[in-house]
């Protein structure tokens, strides 16, 4: 369980601080049960209220300092997805995102990267469908890389790129 004060990411879009842990006044909402009141980091003004024992969306803390210094030391030799069936290709970067783990994130990152290399040898451009994927993955660990290591957002790229 998670405590007041704590980062957390909740779903693979929103970096939330909790709030409050508690049974809240709310039309609609059992009585019986905990929820956490969460707030959306980079969506000020926005409220998330989600049950305690919520398994339909992933929790999880964020990463500490160490282990987020440990990932961006990683990056390097992080292995791209595995898309053998290009025609799945979408479906595994939705599992990816959908998994909330940094390192999937930046699997989708590095394969998108290296797919774009490819086309761009071929004289093509990255789809459309690459690049989506490739931007929301890298906002999603700036975003907690950003928080974790105490920095603006976009400066994460030149910290991960002064670090590796």
């Amino acid at each position: 369980m998670f405590q007041v004060g704590d980062y957390i990411i909740y779903g693979y879009n929103n970096v939330c601080r909790v709030e409050e842990i508690g049974k809240f006044d709310i039309q609609g909402t059992p009585q019986d049960k905990e929820y956490y009141y969460l707030v959306p980091v980079y969506a000020p003004g926005s409220k998330v209220f989600t049950p305690v024992d919520n398994n339909k969306v992933m929790m999880r803390p964020i990463l500490t300092k160490e282990e987020a210094w440990a990932l961006i030391d990683e990056l390097k030799v992080i292995e791209p997805l595995e898309i053998f069936d290009f025609r799945r290709k979408e479906e595994i970067y939705k599992e990816a995102l959908k998994s909330c783990d940094c390192r999937e994130w930046a699997k989708i990152i590095k394969t998108v990267y290296l797919i774009r290399e490819e086309r761009q040898a071929k004289g093509k451009k990255a789809t459309a469908s690459d690049e989506k994927y490739f931007n929301i993955a890298k906002e999603e660990l700036h975003k907690e890389l950003a928080i974790v290591l105490d920095i603006a957002r976009d400066e994460v790229e030149d910290v991960i790129l002064a670090r590796i």
